[in-house]
């Protein structure tokens, strides 16, 4: 049995994101403006399986592949959106389920540090692969449940105002992110990711232990 636990189409890469993928991937990287599908699934070694479906069903390019024992994610983007809906489309019908069958997010934590301390910025800005955090800056965390879902919040972070996308963790067990800018921005951001979580539908993911 496969577990679906997290699908998303995402519509548009915007442009701090579609880098930070970049950063983060084994595979061809994508562009600002490319509409991408993120499948995760357990066990981990099916995503190989789901990723030959996906690249012969349509044309699409895989960006990140990652394959853990528990866990496996396949992240594909296409110029058309229609190709990117169309290679997510494919593994469903593979797997015999629907997009309800998915776990629906769930928010773990959800953090605000305001005017943030030099040394606290230094400390994340030695291991982010995104943008840095400076000094002064208002910084959001967000943890949730299925981890995939984490490069959707940041994508739409950046769509809802003027962030700085300064890390994403999106595959194992927890997905975290982490934006900062001006107060004002972050609030906006932190909103608007937060309602656009919670109208994403399926099944509960359950408890949660780290």
């Amino acid at each position: 049995m496969i577990d679906l636990r997290t699908y998303v189409f995402i519509d548009s890469l915007q442009l701090q994101m579609a880098s930070f993928l970049c950063t983060v991937s084994k595979g061809y990287f994508p562009v600002g403006g490319q509409a991408c599908s993120i499948v995760e699934i357990s066990p981990g070694i099916e995503i190989n399986r789901l990723t030959d479906i996906a690249l012969k069903a349509t044309k699409v390019t895989p960006g990140i592949q990652v394959v853990e024992r528990l866990f496996g994610l396949l992240e594909v983007h296409s110029d058309s959106q229609g190709d990117a809906r169309q290679a997510g489309a494919a593994i469903l019908k593979e797997l015999g389920l629907t997009e309800e069958d998915r776990m629906r997010p769930k928010v773990l934590t959800s953090q605000l540090i305001k005017n943030i301390s030099d040394h606290h910025a230094q400390m994340i800005n030695k291991v982010r692969f995104g943008n840095m955090v400076l000094r002064g800056d208002t910084l959001y965390v967000l943890e949730i449940e299925p981890a995939g879902y984490a490069y959707y919040a940041a994508n739409e972070a950046e769509k809802a105002s003027r962030i700085n996308i300064i890390n994403v963790s999106g595959f194992g067990r927890f997905g975290r992110i982490y934006i900062a800018g001006e107060e004002s921005e972050v609030l906006v951001s932190k909103e608007i990711v937060e309602q656009r979580l919670a109208s994403i539908s399926g099944r509960d993911p359950g408890g949660s232990e780290d």
